[in-house]
């Protein structure tokens, strides 16, 4: 039997406030979540990847204004940018990580190149930069991550010790970390995750998304994981590898350990927020405890869904 392949992306969990959402901006996020999709399938179609496929989903989100990651990330308080990305290929278990980085397009890239081009797994900051630039990587200007709700965001909570998640109660304007699994024809995996972090965050605070274990994860043996939600929680309970342990130590399916560590595990320490998960058949869980999760899925036995409620 020829393996089911198949992509499932996420554009952020969280509290979307359905009254915010006008039928215009709903449709453009579906219309990116499918672009997004499609573009990660198409490369799975045509024989390549799943460590590609994943790169290839993410990057059409970091590129759109609309979610949380390259293009659209969010303010910090020093009014800059900072973003997180990371990437994992289960069939060798290798991955690449960077974190707090600027100027850089497309974060997932610099990930994938650190995964491929150097002995680490983790470079941040100025390193990270130095690497960037040693393989002639394009420095784009803070104009062209400018955008004008998120600044407007900003200026709501500037000067003052509050941060928000994409997701918070606080806020009415939710948007996340973006995020890419996926299976190819030959039954290997690969996750990919990128985000801007949080509005007016300080002191160089790192999330979940790019560690490895905790906002990402792929082991062949068990599954690919992207999660998207309270960092802080996150990184605590290890959540991406916590799914693959469920997986390998309890037997449960993929869908079983997805829902089990979203809405129990997690929960049970304060966290909130999804993730999207595949297994190495091409089975897709994509849970959530919150009002809402950008996301899309195709697969090869014909299942398409791009959804935002629940």
């Amino acid at each position: 039997m020829k393996n089911i392949f198949s992509i499932a992306i996420h554009g952020g969990a969280g509290t979307l406030v359905k009254g915010m959402m006008t039928p215009d901006i709903e449709a453009r996020y579906k219309n990116d979540l499918k672009t997004a999709t499609d573009a990660g399938y198409s490369v799975l179609e045509a024989g390549n990847t799943a460590v590609e496929a994943v790169e290839a989903a993410v990057v059409v989100l970091e590129n759109s204004p609309l979610f949380n990651a390259g293009k659209g990330a969010v303010f910090t308080a020093n009014e800059t940018h900072e973003m997180d990305a990371s990437i994992m290929d289960g069939k060798t278990l290798n991955a690449g990580s960077v974190s707090l980085i600027t100027g850089i397009k497309n974060p997932v890239s610099l990930a994938r190149d650190v995964m491929e081009k150097s002995e680490h797994v983790f470079l941040a900051g100025d390193g990270a930069h130095e690497f960037a630039k040693e393989l002639r990587y394009k420095f784009e200007d803070a104009s062209y991550f400018y955008d004008e709700l998120r600044h407007q965001q900003w200026l709501q909570i500037k000067d003052t010790d509050s941060f928000q998640l994409d997701h918070s109660v606080k806020k009415d304007s939710k948007f996340g970390t973006v995020g890419a699994v996926a299976c190819d024809k030959y039954g290997n995996i690969a996750a990919a995750t990128s985000t801007g972090g949080m509005t007016n965050k300080k002191w160089g605070r790192v999330g979940d998304s790019p560690m490895i274990g905790s906002g990402n994860y792929a082991h062949n043996k068990t599954c690919a994981i992207s999660c998207t939600g309270s960092g802080e929680y996150f990184i605590r309970g290890v959540v991406a590898y916590d799914v693959a342990c469920l997986m390998e130590h309890k037997g449960m399916t993929v869908d079983q350990a997805a829902q089990e560590v979203i809405h129990k595990r997690i929960l049970e320490i304060g966290g909130d927020g999804g993730l999207i998960a595949v297994d190495a058949k091409g089975n897709i869980s994509m849970p959530f405890n919150t009002e809402g999760m950008y996301r899309a899925s195709k697969s090869s036995n014909g299942a398409v869904e791009v959804f935002i409620y629940k």
